[in-house]
């Protein structure tokens, strides 16, 4: 019976169909931040008043001044306010003017902005200020949870239907949402779009990736999820910058589906999976396939490796429930999970207060998204040079302890809170190329998209409660950065039970993964051990 890593190694490893499938599958995260453009640039608190044309009715010739100075209350320091009005009246002016007026009341005719660094935010353009301001954060964790949701669907969807359908159909669902966010006319319906934009960015993100690892061989295997991370990282910097020249919201909805069409296109002519089929048992699709793949990389596959694929005995499957029967590999489980769930929360905190940190925002989004570039290029090298174990544990207690520092500065020292939350910041990304790889190593084949979905869930999560847990800065400013400095540490010093996996085959069963040996040793060993034992018995 034919190893899948040596069926790899005949075909081209790393060959020019692995470089263009992993090209083509890497091209749409270079879109995917883009879908963050509306929650991150914002201008939480614009310059408004209430609108109070109200008055107009009364005296259409009143100046601006004029107006504001009779409709609108002032604060202690003498400004006018930004969240009362005076409840209209149907006076004629002059009484107005007399009597003044003196009960006031919300906004009821929404606001008028000014000195705004946008044309348009879903601030201004939804009035998410005030008693409504709150909602900011509510639209950010309905992202992140159709994120969470498009994981927990796509995942389980993957291992019946294969990864190609499971990286498709995200992509049209992004590319249908995209549009309708920048059209929706209110807030509920926006919330909705992003909604289900975020199940089509989770799945997508999930099993994109998987996609291009399991083309790839033991030697380059880091490159399927690093390169992934690579250009969402080149994304990050042309986020900063069309939002900059934009600066609409709706505007940068419609740019961003342009590119995702294009991607709806030639996302269904990437091939399934072989390895996925040959789990399902499909073994003549498979040799099919694997005759196509070679010919592109022009090698030349045996005819006695391609009679050695058979169909393997399919494991007895149970997903999670065996997942949690093996100690081994629910202790490797809970660990990457709570790594790579710290970690998300961390790099969400900190993405979602971009604006916050005092220096400009664009600046800002740029120098995250080139400090991301050579995060994951390294992580190509050190993955190989230092294993995937001491790179876990290192980049998540570095991240951690710089977060940390963080606490050491005021609020008003923009320069060294923004380098400490670069620097954090980059760690953690380097953490996260780390546990896509990881997670992938650590479980055999009938585990890896549920274990990589479930993964994905927990990640997720974090997206999720990022927004919430920076709610908390309104008791102290320090509360957010003491719990996800803190859950990074914690998880970087849990690392340490995981085992090492660098150039060892994917595992294929439950015993592979729980001894966690190489399997060309062990196809020697087996080999070795049928040729003595034919020997003794010829004897």
């Amino acid at each position: 019976m034919a190893d899948f890593g040596e069926i790899l190694r005949n075909i081209g490893d790393f060959g020019s169909f692995q470089k263009i499938t992993l090209f083509a599958l890497c091209f749409p995260n270079l879109i995917l931040p883009f879908h963050f453009s509306s929650v991150f640039f914002i201008q939480s608190d614009p310059e408004r008043h209430c609108n109070t044309d109200w008055i107009l009715r009364a005296d259409p010739n009143l100046t601006t001044d004029e107006q504001l100075n009779l409709t609108l209350p002032r604060e202690e320091d003498g400004t006018f306010s930004r969240c009362r009005m005076f409840v209209p009246v149907d006076w004629i002016i002059s009484d107005i003017r007399d009597y003044g007026l003196n009960e006031t009341t919300g906004c009821q005719n929404g606001w008028v902005y000014r000195n705004t660094m946008y044309k348009a935010t879903i601030v201004t353009d939804f009035d998410l200020v005030c008693d409504q301001a709150n909602l900011l954060e509510v639209a950010q964790a309905v992202l992140m949870a159709g994120i969470l949701v498009g994981c927990l669907v796509f995942g389980p969807f993957a291992e019946s239907f294969g990864r190609k359908r499971a990286a498709q159909i995200p992509v049209i669902v992004m590319l249908i949402f995209t549009v309708t966010t920048g059209l929706c006319p209110s807030f509920p319906l926006y919330l909705a779009s992003q909604f289900m934009l975020g199940i089509g960015y989770g799945g997508y993100r999930l099993n994109g990736v998987i996609l291009a690892t399991e083309w790839i061989g033991v030697s380059k295997r880091s490159w399927g999820s690093c390169v992934t991370q690579i250009f969402g990282a080149v994304g990050q910097c042309i986020l900063a910058g069309m939002v900059y020249f934009i600066r609409d919201w709706r505007l940068a909805q419609l740019i961003t589906a342009a590119p995702l069409a294009v991607v709806a296109i030639y996302i269904w002519f990437i091939p399934e999976s072989a390895r996925w089929l040959l789990g399902r048992g499909r073994t003549e699709e498979a040799k099919q396939l694997l005759l196509k793949v070679a010919a592109i990389n022009k090698r030349t596959i045996p005819v006695s490796l391609l009679e050695k694929i058979v169909v393997k005995e399919t494991e007895k499957k149970g997903g999670i429930i065996i997942l949690m029967q093996s100690s081994v590999l629910r202790k490797y489980f809970l660990t990457i999970i709570l790594a790579w769930f710290s970690l998300n929360v961390t790099y969400y905190c900190l993405s979602f207060n971009v604006g916050n940190f005092g220096l400009d925002i664009f600046l800002t989004q740029l120098m995250f998204g080139l400090t991301e570039l050579p995060a994951h290029i390294l992580c190509i090298w050190l993955l190989e040079a230092l294993g995937r174990k001491i790179s876990l544990m290192g980049t998540l207690l570095a991240g951690g302890v710089l977060c940390m520092l963080i606490l050491a500065f005021s609020q008003g020292n923009a320069v060294a809170v923004t380098t400490l939350a670069t620097s954090g910041r980059f760690f953690i990304n380097w953490a996260g190329s780390i546990c896509n790889v990881y997670v992938q190593e650590l479980f055999p084949t009938s585990f890896r998209q549920t274990a990589s979905g479930l993964g994905s869930i927990a990640s997720r999560a974090g997206g999720l409660l990022s927004p919430l847990l920076n709610m908390l800065a309104i008791f102290h400013w320090s509360i957010p950065t003491i719990v996800f400095s803190s859950l990074t540490l914690i998880s970087g010093g849990l690392s340490f039970l995981l085992p090492e996996t660098r150039r060892k085959e994917l595992p294929d069963s439950t015993d592979e993964a729980e001894g966690n040996r190489n399997k060309r040793i062990m196809t020697k060993q087996s080999e070795l051990n049928i040729h003595l034992h034919s020997k003794s018995t010829k004897l």
